[in-house]
């Protein structure tokens, strides 16, 4: 149960991190940990004009392979199922979207983390077709 709680608290350090990061890179930030029954987006941002949709992965290390590797086929397709729920929900499904991932390598002994921001990092799972 402890290895869960840490795994939150680092997961959690990591997205406030990753959101720094895009605003100083002149993302605006609409929603944070969007939730629904089909589950969670962990960043949804505007990158001028685009809608993006984040994930944000942070390990300690990178001992088990990079943080972007966990966002397998069945995590896009989630993604992919939350985002076009959102822009239904919200009237954007003529607006331009896409996917990035944010991965995060940031080890107890480090003051600053690793990032690395992947654009346009994957495209969305199954016939969508208002995405750009």
């Amino acid at each position: 149960m402890a290895g869960k709680w840490f795994g939150k608290l680092l997961g959690d350090k990591g997205e406030r991190a990753a959101i720094k990061f895009l605003k100083q890179q002149g993302y605006s930030v609409l929603a944070k940990q969007y939730r629904t029954d089909l589950g969670e987006i962990d960043i949804i941002a505007l990158d001028r004009e685009t809608v993006v949709f984040i994930e944000v992965k942070t390990r300690q290390s990178d001992f088990k392979g990079q943080p972007f590797e966990a966002v397998t086929p069945q995590k896009q397709s989630q993604l992919t199922r939350l985002a076009s729920s959102f822009l239904k929900n919200h009237q954007l499904l003529h607006s331009p979207a896409r996917f990035d991932v944010v991965s995060i390598v940031w080890s107890s002994q480090q003051s600053n983390p690793e990032i690395q921001h992947f654009q346009n990092a994957f495209a969305p799972a199954g016939a969508f077709q208002f995405f750009t």
